[in-house]
């Protein structure tokens, strides 16, 4: 048996699966925000919790809002900050009295769509989270690739490319830095371009249903959103090259974001006329809490 964690910012959510990837339990609670130790305590309960209503023990991984730095074992980058400079992963693994896998939920969500998801059996998988923010994360042959610094397929956090002279130098991002894609490529971002260009301050969904109804700056907006994206995406088409590419989070919902950016993207990386596959995710809102069981991949022991 397996058992995932989804560690967020307002509840952690556990679930266990067996060999298969059939689940046979899901448990959630409150998060104790702030409280360190009262987040351990807490994952430790859930574990038990899931374990007690299946009668078996199992293998744990969690996904955290952050990432574990291999050389220090402390977590950085996680917004729930009472996280970081901690080492979550020992901790845990002491408190439950077994190893103990973390991985970033982005990368959780990425294995997740690889392993039984929308990108089963594709050898190297971007996942790509857009909704409050933007987030992305790698896997090769069904196991994380965090990288060196534990930061690999962060694409929020690099500059939006090919920026027009009206989009440079770009909005303040809360990393320091301006003109990041989370600023372009979110929920937020998306917004935010809107109210920019028509002064009118709405949310997603209201800028969605106005663009159906034939409003020409609300589709205007959806195009920039789209046409950004592909951007985005191209450069990990450059470097990285993957087999296929998996979207989730609240944009995702956006039915025409596949052919379009799919169409977008074709002549932006190097060479044009590329043919990644950008598909929507499988799992939904479960495929953070299902990469984090699969973070003991089918051929662990």
């Amino acid at each position: 048996m397996r058992i995932g964690i989804d560690l967020g910012g307002t509840k952690i959510e556990g679930i266990a699966l067996d060999a298969a990837g059939t689940e046979l339990q899901r448990f959630r609670i409150a998060t104790p925000r702030g409280d360190y130790d009262g987040t351990v305590a807490a994952i430790r309960g859930v574990v038990h919790e899931l374990e007690e209503k299946t009668g078996e023990t199992g293998s744990v991984g969690v996904g955290i809002p952050g990432t574990v730095v291999a050389s220090t074992g402390l977590v950085k980058n996680a917004n729930s900050t009472w996280l970081n400079g901690r080492p979550f992963e020992h901790d845990l693994s002491v408190a439950l009295a077994r190893e103990v896998r973390c991985a970033n939920d982005a990368n959780c969500f990425a294995i997740s769509e690889a392993t039984d998801g929308a990108a089963a059996g594709a050898g190297v998988v971007f996942g790509v989270i857009v909704g409050t923010g933007c987030g992305g994360g790698v896997a090769i042959n069904g196991h994380v690739h965090a990288g060196r610094n534990g930061i690999g397929g962060e694409w929020g956090h690099m500059p939006l490319p090919w920026a027009s002279r009206d989009e440079f130098p770009g909005p303040e991002c809360y990393c320091g830095k301006r003109g990041c894609l989370e600023k372009w490529i979110s929920g937020t971002g998306f917004e935010l371009d809107f109210a920019t260009h028509t002064g009118r301050e709405l949310r997603g969904k209201e800028i969605v249903a106005l663009a159906a109804a034939g409003d020409v700056e609300a589709s205007a907006a959806l195009e920039r959103l789209y046409d950004r994206m592909a951007r985005g995406l191209a450069v990990m088409v450059d470097v990285l090259d993957p087999d296929v590419i998996v979207v989730g989070g609240g944009l995702s919902n956006l039915d025409g974001l596949y052919p379009t950016v799919s169409r977008l993207l074709r002549d932006y990386p190097f060479g044009g006329g590329v043919d990644t596959p950008i598909v929507r995710a499988m799992h939904g809102d479960s495929s953070g809490v299902r990469g984090a069981a699969w973070l003991w991949p089918q051929d662990a022991s």
